[in-house]
């Protein structure tokens, strides 16, 4: 049985589980998790997959994995990659998806992290690069400039942020805009520099090289 993303989305539980720990995130002061972040991995996921001419299906699964790869923060934020994979699993089963399926959305949800992530698969390498793409100022929540923390100032000063693939140079560039004023560059990289090396591992498993441009300039 053939799974789709709108499937996904109509499913209670699932819906539950992103409202749910979105507002829990937010008691606690993190960043936006909800439906625009999750829509926005989703669709940058499938894009990468058919921008590199993977089959309709796996870019179908990277969809699934990009819209339900923060449903672990229902739990808890710490390690929700491998909680969130675990309730995926089951989720995905019961909806009767294969299971061969089931378990390369579930890895690459479980591996979407930098602390302990791995592009497994090219689900799960699609999925990082477009996880970690999403810096912008939309996903602030805090209102008070005086009070925000380094996370906050970074996507703060983020005002665009965009993934190119380019199958012909065989390049993954993440291009953003920020304003140095908020945030200087060295602040980005103080809490990014693991993620990017994530996102280079990424690129690299799906064949490509990653480049990193901000403000015109090419970093990486």
């Amino acid at each position: 049985m053939s799974i789709t993303l709108e499937d996904v989305k109509a499913n209670p539980i699932v819906d539950s589980c992103i409202r749910k720990g979105n507002e829990y995130l937010g008691v606690m002061g993190f960043t936006e998790h909800s439906y625009r972040h999750i829509n926005l991995v989703s669709s940058i996921a499938r894009n990468i997959l058919e921008k590199l001419g993977r089959p309709k299906r796996e870019c179908e699964l990277a969809a699934i994995a990009g819209y339900m790869h923060d449903v672990g923060n229902v739990i808890s934020r710490n390690d929700h990659g491998i909680s969130g994979a675990n309730i995926a699993f089951n989720l995905l089963l019961n909806m009767g998806m294969p299971p061969d399926e089931v378990c390369t959305v579930a890895s690459a949800i479980a591996n979407h992290e930098e602390q302990y992530g791995y592009p497994v698969n090219a689900v799960s390498a699609a999925l990082i690069v477009a996880d970690k793409s999403d810096v912008h100022r939309s996903r602030v929540r805090n209102q008070d400039f005086a009070t925000f923390d380094i996370h906050d100032r970074v996507n703060y000063a983020a005002s665009h942020a965009f993934v190119y693939v380019n199958d012909d140079k065989h390049t993954i560039t993440m291009e953003l805009n920020i304003d140095i004023e908020i945030c200087p560059v060295m602040e980005y990289f103080e809490i990014f520099l693991s993620r990017m090396i994530l996102c280079r591992r990424a690129a690299n498993y799906l064949g490509c090289n990653f480049e990193l441009v901000i403000n015109g300039a090419k970093l990486l």
